[in-house]
This record gives C-alpha cells, sequence and structure tokens, in this order.
C-alpha cells in the first residue's frame, strides 16, 4: 500500500477549510486505501510568538478533532510530531543537505520576513529552516504521497529535492514523494476576503468558520459572507470569487457541482441559507464526537500514545539508515548477554 503522511499545526482552531479541505478526505478515502499517517506538528507551532499553554492546548484539541472527524486508530496512525523523536534527527541532517539559498526562497519565510522587517523585527530561525523539519516529517516514513494544498505544494518540492540529492549523495535511503490535490473545495476562501484562504487565525474572524462554532454562529458568519456585484448567480472563480466560493463550499457539503448549483438559485440569499445549513449539518457529527471524546480524555491520550510508538517503529529504520549513509558513528550499547562484559554496536 502506498504510504501517506499528513498533518495539522496547532497554531489556531481548526477551520471548514481544513475540514473540507482535508480531513474529511483523510477519513474517507485516505485511512482506508494507504497506510496513512496523520499527525499534529507542534513542533512547527514554536516558529514564531507562541504562548505554550495555548500550543499545548490546541495540540490536544486538534488530536482530539482529527479523531471526531472520523480517523479510526486501527486503519490509521495518529500522533504527536514531538513524542516522536526521530522527527528533529533527520531535521539536522537534512539541513546539512540543503542550502541557504533553498530556504530563502520559500514563500512563506519571503513574506513573514518581509512584514517582521517593515515592522523593524526579525524572525526566528525556526521559520527559515521548518521546511527541511517538514520534508524529514514525510521522508521518515517513506511516503509515496503527500496530500497538500496548493499553499503547501513548494514544500513537499523540497523534500523531493532533498530526497533525491540524499539519495545521489550518499545512496537510495528516502523515497521520493510526490505531492497530490484533493478535488472541490481543496481551498476555502475567506467568507470576507475571498481572495485569502480561510486559515486558522489567533482572533474570532467573521470570514473564518471554525469546526467547534455553535451552529448559530455558523450560519450568521455565512449569511454575512461577502458576494460579488450583480443579481445572477454564476459560478465564476475568476470575476464572482465570493459566489464562487459559497458555490465551492455548498458542492463540498452536498457532493454536488458549483455549476449545477449555480443554476438552481436566483438569489444570493437563498444560496447563503441553504450553504450555512448544509454547513451546519455537516459539523454536526463532528461536534457531537468531539463532544463525546471530551468527556474520556484518557481514550485520546491511549490513542496518541499507541500511535507514537507506532510511529516510532516506522521511521526508526530509515532514520538510522540516514545517520549511516551521511558518515555518522553507530550508537553503541552495553551487550544484553549476561556476562559479556563487552559493548557492541546497534
Amino acid at each position: 500500500m502506498t504510504r501517506v503522511f499528513s498533518g495539522v499545526k496547532p497554531t489556531g482552531h481548526l477551520t471548514l477549510g481544513n475540514y473540507l479541505g482535508a480531513m474529511r478526505r483523510w477519513a474517507a478515502v485516505d485511512q482506508h486505501e494507504a497506510d496513512a499517517l496523520f499527525c499534529v506538528v507542534d513542533l512547527h507551532a514554536l516558529t514564531v510568538d507562541h504562548d505554550p499553554a495555548r500550543v499545548r492546548r490546541l495540540s490536544r484539541q486538534s488530536a482530539t478533532l482529527l479523531l471526531a472527524a472520523g480517523l479510526d486508530p486501527e486503519l490509521c496512525t495518529v500522533f504527536v510530531q514531538s513524542h516522536v523523536d526521530e522527527h528533529a534527527r533527520l531535521s539536522y541532517v537534512l539541513e546539512c543537505v540543503a542550502t541557504d539559498g533553498e530556504m530563502r526562497r520559500m514563500i512563506q519565510y519571503k513574506e513573514k520576513a518581509a512584514r517582521e522587517r517593515q515592522r523593524g523585527g526579525s524572525v526566528r530561525l525556526s521559520l527559515l529552516t521548518y521546511p527541511v523539519l517538514m520534508a524529514a516529517d514525510i521522508l521518515a516514513y517513506g511516503a509515496g504521497e503527500v496530500p497538500v494544498g496548493d499553499d503547501q505544494r513548494q514544500h513537499v518540492e523540497l523534500a523531493r529535492d532533498l530526497a533525491v540529492r540524499f539519495n545521489q549523495r550518499y545512496g537510495h535511503t528516502f523515497v521520493v514523494p510526490r505531492a497530490t490535490r484533493p478535488g472541490v473545495a481543496a481551498r476555502v476562501m475567506n467568507l470576507q476576503d475571498p481572495a485569502s484562504k480561510m486559515g486558522k487565525s489567533d482572533d474570532v474572524g467573521p470570514g473564518i468558520v471554525y469546526l467547534l462554532d455553535e451552529p448559530d454562529v455558523v450560519r450568521k458568519k455565512v449569511m454575512r459572507a461577502v458576494t460579488d456585484s450583480g443579481q445572477e448567480v454564476v459560478y465564476d472563480r475568476e470575476s464572482r470569487p465570493g459566489l464562487a466560493n459559497l458555490l465551492e463550499i455548498l458542492a463540498a457539503c452536498t457532493g454536488d457541482e458549483p455549476e449545477a448549483l449555480s443554476g438552481a438559485y436566483t438569489s444570493y440569499g437563498a444560496l447563503k441559507k441553504d450553504t450555512a445549513e448544509a454547513v451546519v449539518e455537516v459539523l454536526r457529527p463532528l461536534q457531537e464526537r468531539h463532544k463525546e471524546l471530551c468527556a474520556d480524555p484518557g481514550h485520546v491520550e491511549g490513542v496518541l500514545r499507541a500511535g507514537a510508538e507506532r510511529a516510532r517503529g516506522m521511521a526508526r529504520p530509515t532514520v538510522d539508515a540516514a545517520y549511516r549513509a551521511i558518515g555518522l558513528l553507530p550508537a553503541v550499547a552495553e551487550a544484553e548477554t549476561a556476562g559479556a562484559g563487552a559493548v557492541v554496536t546497534v
């Protein structure tokens, strides 16, 4: 089976975009058709200023929502990144293969570093190097496919480049992964700014539907969504992005096509109302399951503990092989044989 790796970063509350663009497919398709690993990538949350308690709280919430979305520990591996040392071990080795120029060309680093310079500040070094950690996340498990949105494809390309370069220099060690892209609603846009992705935010934004929003809050946000000039309901991502976003969200919730849905409406209000109700119904079972899991925190902890152990077992052989290939001396352990009085390499 193809091995798939995906992760969520606990820097904010998970959104409708996270669910429709990724999590729902993970539960419905990937965990059934692949050897799938799903990870809360908490180390990536340390690249910016953060509240440690909030990172811990959001990490637990993210893991719980992954399970509430339908991920089954019997079918896939669910774990927290920092619980598996191999991520950090491999990241440094890959930093010794990557170049400074590659890192500085990463779009997210360039944009965030430029904003900080305008404020007279500077970003953390980890923001520059975190794409290598992301590559380590993927390569440690021999993942052949990485389901990502368009904004993350550059990072998967970096992982491919580093894998190829390492294999050529030090011997074949890594599977070279490829990015895969989900279909409709792979990129849900902000309801108040349809030119921007509906991303996680530290603020309660009126254009962002969070997975744990109450139904009335969801309805209010969708009904207040920005639309476009004109009266006709048509699907045109370029000239009518606000309408297109609503149609794509409704399509993702109902299983229809945006183009077909556009012909069923003669007013923005009717479209918004149906979209709001569709979102509420899509989120209802997830929210109910989340409430059940929160009432049994020991279950979630057990899933994460077992997931980390399983993930560690998958990653360690590849990471150990990378250490040997690049020239690091194998670790030394005491012989387990009683009375051996010697040490052996492992």
